[in-house]
């Protein structure tokens, strides 16, 4: 057998030091007779998840904040939960994706609260988008014969039964409208275009109610995209939507970094323009049709929204602002489109006493008006930015993004727990000669736990930590107790071409078919662009159709991620060919899936103007670009895909990575060292072998 080189289990807590103290008694809580394993179906015992808990427990008694990386199996929902509940005040858990929101209060929050026998009150708190509005439903069925297709008319007649049945207004409770249908966008409300209390339907709102609910809540399970949308009305100066909890957690934390980019930046884009023009029409019509022409008022907007798009070509591409020379048409073309919004802003001012829906959209265009002028001219001093542009078949968007996020999430963690100190402008005027008892209080503490199954790079968190700002938070690794070993094997095939080889897709595939056909399907095949997927699926599905194998492909884009992942567990003998919604979040247990092909390194795309400045600014500093950030974002990222394959003790699979710098580079031992202990090999008869004998044994 030809093995790659072995590596150990990686664990940080270390085996022989002293128990930490327990005095929530968690030992007992998480023992073997315990009341969890009494109450949960296929609860063991794991010492590495009773460790984490016992962390988390002195993070919240401490109000400190706490990196924790728990590799598959650790068990790391409970191990928060139970802690959380017992001495956790108010806690807010935020989640990577709707899905595992839905499932922490659905299943897990419930399940641990009833085993602790605890009188905790819980609720779920969703983007605006995610529930229905009673006022946006409305004007939809006003306008009902500008729907675009039959099916859309079909989907608004369900809507219009579920909302008199719903508690809630959650549209993924809307089990007859799928939740990609393009009908609800139409029917929920979003920041922008909410009326707020000039609503007639204020007393009714679910997105009111679902924040009144979170309010009186003990513990408010949110996501990602929630959390970091009120730290920035938090810092424009609007009182926050959540509750000011005493407790934080974080689960999927490996995806902060980029959500909070993302919030801390700011976009203007194509698509948020035509929903101005399209709702401008809609409304000016409906309520001041003898005001003005509205066609006729919208269209030098929409005519230079067109002529945006044309200054780039038909492909895809992103440009940073100083990539673009003074005589590139965007420059004119930016300059006749502000003309125009301006001109369409100033007719809506003159209108927006006639209805609050007219009010709403004069503050929409202003709004946009504003962000559409900043671009071009960073204003905020205190941090780099970026100006880009992204173009492609949806339209543009325009850009302004931090370089780094570092700063502005520390000040709103530590200036939330009254740590930041405060200049001589903003510190009260104390009298020094006044009573001790009427000293104010200082804000209270904030306990911050940070948590996922990938964080560090070999046990180290630096990378983490740093594009957080949290250099102060304590970290603690703790390894899959599932035995790689024997369950998995990770297969590197020789003499593949370099990834960027214009044949390598094609290689790839055809590596993998002998794995594919000895393991019946049940594969996944990750790619690292959508082009590659495209080339994957096409190229596999000639092979098998020319070699008469009786497979299955499924391609993400068919259809929608839950649809796909239920038709390849249906049928069993099946490819699932996916780009990165499928490295993450997917948990498919037992023989459905004992096969994941990866097709290369996921380094970041080189065509991002955020990261190409990053890595200047990186280098600048004296740094290295690529093994300081690059390569541990791609172990990061490579970790994620890797932990599709063991779901549990009993799984068993091949990881293949179909990428030969694994084994030839320098820094690709750095990254298979972060990968789980599995055997390793790089012959393809002993990975089909491996698979062989999995069937013998099921």
């Amino acid at each position: 057998m030809t093995d790659l080189p072995s590596t150990a289990t990686h664990n940080m807590a270390n085996p022989d030091a002293s128990p930490q103290p327990d005095p929530l008694g968690l030992r007992a809580l998480f023992a073997a007779d315990g009341p969890l394993a009494r109450a949960l179906p296929g609860y063991r015992v794991r010492h590495e998840q009773i460790e984490m808990a016992q962390a988390i427990a002195m993070a919240i008694r401490d109000s400190s904040s706490v990196v924790l990386e728990a590799g598959t199996g650790v068990g790391k929902t409970a191990a928060y939960l139970v802690p959380a509940l017992l001495q956790g005040g108010k806690v807010i858990i935020s989640t990577g994706t709707k899905a595992l929101q839905d499932q922490l209060f659905n299943r897990d929050l419930p399940n641990v609260r009833d085993a602790l026998a605890l009188p905790v009150k819980t609720a779920l708190l969703k983007g605006r988008s995610n529930y229905l509005c009673w006022h946006h439903l409305e004007r939809t069925n006003q306008e009902a014969t500008q729907l675009g297709s039959r099916q859309e008319v079909r989907d608004l007649g369900q809507i219009n039964r579920f909302i008199h049945l719903t508690p809630t207004g959650d549209k993924a409770e809307c089990a007859a409208v799928p939740e990609t249908a393009p009908i609800w966008m139409r029917v929920t409300s979003t920041r922008e275009n909410c009326l707020g209390s000039d609503c007639g339907h204020y007393n009714d709102c679910f997105v009111l109610k679902a924040r009144r609910e979170a309010q009186d809540a003990d513990v408010v399970v949110v996501n990602h995209h929630l959390f970091f949308a009120d730290l920035m009305l938090r810092e424009e100066g609007v009182p926050e939507l959540l509750p000011n909890a005493q407790t934080i957690i974080f689960d999927e934390a490996h995806q902060l970094p980029d959500t909070a980019t993302m919030f801390f930046g700011d976009t203007v884009s194509s698509a948020q323009l035509m929903d101005l023009l399209r709702d401008t029409k809609a409304i000016g019509l409906a309520h001041a049709r003898d005001a003005l022409n509205w066609p006729n008022a919208i269209a030098p907007t929409d005519l230079a929204l067109k002529d945006l798009r044309l200054c780039f070509d038909a492909g895809l591409s992103k440009w940073s602002q100083g990539q673009l020379p003074p005589t590139h048409p965007l420059w004119s073309a930016l300059d006749k489109l502000r003309h125009a919004l301006r001109e369409l802003r100033d007719a809506l001012e003159a209108q927006a006493e006639r209805s609050p829906d007219l009010a709403n959209l004069h503050r929409r265009a202003n709004e946009l008006m504003q962000r559409l002028s900043a671009w071009g001219h960073p204003e905020r001093a205190d941090q780099p930015e970026l100006c880009w542009l992204d173009v492609s078949q949806l339209g543009v968007q325009l850009h302004r993004t931090p370089i780094s996020v570092a700063e502005v999430f520390r000040r709103q963690r530590l200036g939330a727990d009254g740590e930041e100190a405060l200049s001589d402008e903003e510190a009260p005027a104390w009298d020094d000669s006044a009573d001790e008892d009427h000293t104010p209080e200082p804000p209270p503490r904030k306990a911050w736990i940070f948590t996922s199954a990938t964080l560090a790079v070999r046990q180290d968190f630096s990378h983490f930590q740093e594009a957080l700002g949290l250099q102060d938070a304590r970290c603690q690794a703790w390894s899959s107790p599932y035995d790689y070993p024997s369950q998995a094997m990770l297969y590197v095939p020789q003499q593949l071409p370099l990834p960027t080889a214009p044949g390598h897709t094609d290689a790839v595939v055809d590596a993998a078919l002998p794995l594919i056909v000895a393991n019946e399907g049940r594969a996944f095949l990750l790619c690292t662009s959508h082009r590659a997927v495209q080339r994957a699926a096409e190229r596999l599905k000639a092979r098998i159709e020319a070699e008469g194998l009786n497979l299955s492909v499924l391609m993400q884009g068919d259809a929608p991620r839950p649809m796909l992942l239920d038709d390849f567990r249906r049928l069993r003998r099946a490819v699932l060919v996916g780009s990165h919604s499928f490295w993450e979040g997917i948990d498919v247990k037992g023989d459905a899936l004992t096969l994941v092909i990866i097709d290369k390194l996921p380094f970041a795309p080189p065509d991002d103007p955020v990261l190409a400045k990053r890595l200047e600014l990186l280098e600048q500093g004296g740094g290295n670009p690529f093994m300081e950030h690059q390569v541990p974002q791609a172990i990061i990222a490579l970790k994620q895909g890797a932990g599709r394959l063991i779901r549990s003790e009993t799984d068993h699979g091949v990881l293949m990575i179909c990428d030969t710098r694994l084994i030839d580079k320098p820094y690709g031992r750095r990254i298979w060292q972060s990968l789980p202990p599995m055997r390793r090999s790089r012959v393809q008869n002993e990975a089909v072998e491996f698979l062989l004998s999995l069937k013998q044994q099921a």
